[in-house]
């Protein structure tokens, strides 16, 4: 009686949706084959503290929001998306064979922020895009799809890492290399399946950037911005759950499983939850995700055997998944449709600055007072935004 519902909605998401959730497939294999061991790498192999890592990960994942704000507005004046997006998915793959000739943490930071501004690049133009191509009763289950394609790829990645690291004996630099492959290969698909939707001959191209036009993205938006920045400080980066598992006693070349479990929720809660945020009241759908992630950051406090590690990881996806689309329709709901890359850009330039700070915040507490106290401070910042939502409620449901 429900199958029948969701396979018509399934149906009915424009086919450049699932190409671009396939190409966010094949590059989040291509990056999270990395990202689920350079943690390990750096502090095993290079002698990295944990700050230096909260740093290293704060600093670049503040790169891709300050390039999206300008691959965003560029996408609205060029009333062009996709070759945006190329060029920021290509650098995202030129970035992936520095990470496996690095002698040292420099060429490391450098790899890592070229993949960051490929993502900043891509980012703005692929949302709006998305945006660009859905009819708007659709664009929570359409964001939602893309996001659990995406994140399929983020748990494959993993689970490729762990087969390269016990085939091979623990050779990070092997299963860096053969990240590169997936990377091309969403490139590719990209440039040759994607068509751009034609625009209305009477469309005007216009500088998003200017004064007049920004306050066109009225208080709503402002609003939305206002509560992903906060929540953000709550998400420091996923790197510290690696940490956390290495930290725990699990052998190294299976660490990368608690990012398998973590994605696997996250993929299999992100589509639902789309759709779910289609229909009810955001703010009921925010709070949750924000329960579960204080749930998921008072287990990963205090466990210490490897199955309730993997509890805390998957309850921190299923935050993910309750949380990510959510933001993203509620951006493309709030905004014009001129201003939607800028809109975006905008969005992810303030809650990138604002993870760049938590990362900071998590390596130092991590160093100085421990493990705990990393997770306790995101819990607290959950709090805060929770309360944050109950205190304006009345405006969040207007959107």
């Amino acid at each position: 009686m429900h199958i029948e519902p969701e396979i018509r909605i399934v149906r009915h998401i424009p086919r450049t949706v699932w190409v671009l959730g396939c190409v966010s497939l094949f590059m989040d294999v291509s990056s999270e084959m990395i990202h689920s061991l350079l943690p390990m790498f750096l502090m095993a192999s290079l002698g990295a503290s944990a700050a230096m890592i909260g740093v290293i990960e704060g600093i670049a994942e503040a790169t891709a929001p300050v390039v999206k704000v300008f691959s965003g507005a560029l996408s609205d004046y060029l009333n062009n998306r996709k070759w945006l997006a190329v060029a920021g998915y290509g650098l995202g793959a030129l970035s992936k064979p520095l990470f496996a000739v690095a002698p040292g943490i420099g060429v490391v930071v450098t790899a890592r922020i070229m993949d960051r501004i490929g993502k900043g690049i891509r980012g703005a133009p692929r949302d709006a895009l998305v945006a660009d191509v859905t009819p708007p009763h659709l664009r929570g289950a359409a964001y939602g799809l893309r996001q659990s394609l995406d994140t399929v790829g983020a748990f494959v990645g993993p689970l490729l890492a762990v087969g390269v690291m016990l085939a091979w004996a623990d050779n990070f630099r092997l299963a860096f290399w053969l990240a590169v492959i997936p990377g091309v290969l969403a490139v590719a698909l990209l440039a040759l399946a994607v068509q751009e939707p034609e625009h209305k001959a009477t469309e005007k191209r216009v500088n998003p950037i200017r004064w007049e036009n920004l306050k066109r993205l009225g208080l709503d938006y402002w609003w939305v911005t206002a509560v992903g920045a906060v929540f953000s400080l709550a998400r420091f980066s996923e790197a510290f759950l690696v940490l956390r598992a290495m930290k725990s006693g699990i052998p190294i070349a299976l660490v990368p499983l608690v990012m398998v479990a973590m994605n696997v929720v996250y993929a299999l809660s992100a589509f639902p939850f789309g759709k779910l945020a289609d229909k009810i009241d955001p703010m009921r759908l925010l709070v949750a995700g924000l329960v579960a992630l204080i749930a998921a950051d008072l287990v990963l406090a205090h466990g210490d055997h490897w199955g309730v590690i993997v509890a805390g990881v998957a309850l921190w996806g299923l935050h993910m998944g309750m949380t990510q689309g959510l933001l993203a329709a509620m951006v493309a709901k709030t905004a014009p449709a001129q201003l939607r890359g800028t809109a975006f850009g905008l969005f992810n330039l303030l809650t990138g600055i604002v993870t760049l700070v938590a990362s900071i915040i998590a390596g130092a507490l991590w160093d100085r007072v421990g493990a705990t106290a990393t997770f306790y401070a995101s819990a607290a910042f959950s709090l805060c935004t929770i309360a944050l939502l109950l205190l304006r409620g009345g405006r969040l449901k207007s959107v």
